[in-house]
Formats: structure tokens, C-alpha cells, sequence
């Protein structure tokens, strides 16, 4: 990637990737475990993970709490690649990961115990939310959950997601609160329970609780020495710094009403 990425205009995700960075959900891995809580996965359940990558978080997932899981991913190299890691942790019997866009969830059969996704609707429009929420409620079981891990916007919201936009170069479009509880509701889903926070994903503290000493000190190293990178991340966490006091994360969990 960092060999053809053009670091000035590519995504965010996709120049923190090239910096090392693993965890790039902006409530990190504390956030994650909170809603890991509020799921209580029983083994045998079944999980639909959008945006699966690499599916690292699903060999994960299947390996914690003995689900199966199935992960949906558009990239064909990534899809490629998560297979070869599925078959190398020997999960091929709990993980199955499919090529498709999280448009097109309606190819995907079946209903499952659990939809999970992070960091991705916040980089949709209203209308593209609105389709995604709609489907995953077509492929939620009656009593399943909708466990979702978002950016979170607390005001000046019309400035935040000009900002973000320019900065990670996608339409960054995060919601507050009420509006993350009316998406959910006009799609048929209702909001149960939620927890929000600092957007810490650039914060040194954070990056060391997510990827460990050794990997901040990666990253680190990676961003100082690469005079193409390096802008890129340091914008990024400016903007960031910036907005402090406007965004945050938000993970929530919400079942069919």
C-alpha cells in the first residue's frame, strides 16, 4: 500500500493504515469491549460484520466467543487476504467471508443474531445511512442486536463535518446523538442503550492502549521519517485536536422494533 498510495489525497483510514496504525475506530478498543458486553455473545451465534477487511476482528470474534461469523468486504485484495488468514487460524468452519457491498446486503441469505459495525456509517450521507440501517434490520433475527461504533458529533456540526471532510478526504458526516437515535428509528430499529466519548484516535495515551508501546513507537517512527506521510497525519491530528470539544465517539446497541 504505502508503496502506491498517494498520501495527499487518499482516504484517512488508508494513510493511518500506511503509518501502522491497526485501530482505527475513534473510541478504540475500550469502546469496542463496551459493546462487546452489551451483546453477552453465546457461543454458536451468529454474526454479520460489515467491512469485514482483513477479518482479523472476525477470526477474533470467532476465536473469543465461539461465534460464526460471516464479514462482508467490497476490496477483493482484502477479501483475498482475510481468507488466507482465516484458513491460517484454521476458522474456516466459523468464518466465511464474502465479496459484496454493505449496499447490496439484500445478496447476503439469512438472518443472524447480531450486526456489527464500526467506524462506517459515519462516512455515509443521511440517504446512504438510511439504506444501510434499513437492510441490517432485514437481516436481524426478532430479539437480535444492532451493535454499531460511530463518531459522534456534539456541536458546531455544519463546521465539524466540513473539517473532517477535508481533512481525511471522505464525507465524514457524523451525527449527534438524537440524530443517531432518529436514523435508527426511521429504519425501524430503536436505540437501547449508548455510551459516549473523547474521539481520542490520534491521542498518544489512546494509541498506546490500542496498539501497545512497541506499535505507537512504529507509528511514531513511521510518521517522523516519511516526509510524505507525515503531513497528511499531522493534519489529521490537528483537525482533531481542533474539534476536541465537538466530537467524540458514540457506541450504541439497538434492536428491532
Amino acid at each position: 500500500m504505502t508503496a502506491t498510495l498517494n498520501f495527499a489525497t487518499a482516504p484517512g483510514h488508508q494513510v493511518l493504515a500506511a503509518a501502522g496504525k491497526r485501530i482505527l475506530r475513534p473510541g478504540g478498543k475500550a469502546a469496542t469491549e463496551q459493546f462487546f458486553a452489551w451483546a453477552n455473545f453465546q457461543p454458536g451465534e451468529t454474526v454479520l460484520e460489515l467491512a469485514a477487511s482483513f477479518g482479523e476482528s472476525a477470526i477474533a470474534l470467532a476465536k473469543r466467543f465461539n461465534v460464526r461469523v460471516v464479514g462482508v468486504e467490497k476490496n477483493p485484495d482484502s477479501v483475498a487476504k482475510a481468507r488466507e488468514n482465516i484458513k491460517a487460524a484454521g476458522l474456516q468452519d466459523r468464518v466465511t467471508i464474502i465479496e459484496g457491498d454493505i449496499f447490496q446486503l439484500d445478496k447476503i441469505t439469512g438472518k443472524f443474531d447480531y450486526v456489527l459495525a464500526e467506524a462506517i456509517l459515519t462516512m455515509q450521507s443521511d440517504v446512504g445511512k438510511s439504506k444501510i440501517l434499513s437492510a441490517i434490520k432485514k437481516h436481524l433475527k426478532p430479539g437480535s442486536k444492532f451493535l454499531s461504533h460511530e463518531m459522534l458529533v456534539r456541536s458546531n456540526e455544519s463546521e465539524v463535518r466540513k473539517s473532517l471532510s477535508q481533512t481525511i478526504r471522505v464525507n465524514a458526516n457524523p451525527l449527534t446523538l438524537e440524530e443517531w437515535e432518529s436514523a435508527c428509528r426511521k429504519a425501524g430499529l430503536s436505540l437501547q442503550q449508548w455510551k459516549a466519548g473523547e474521539m481520542g484516535l490520534l491521542n498518544l495515551s489512546q494509541m498506546v492502549r490500542d496498539e501497545g508501546l512497541f506499535g505507537t513507537v512504529k507509528i511514531v517512527w513511521n510518521v517522523l521519517f516519511n516526509s510524505n506521510l507525515r503531513p497528511r497525519v499531522l493534519q489529521m491530528r490537528r483537525s482533531f485536536q481542533e474539534q476536541r470539544n465537538h466530537i467524540g465517539y458514540i457506541v450504541f446497541w439497538a434492536k428491532v422494533t
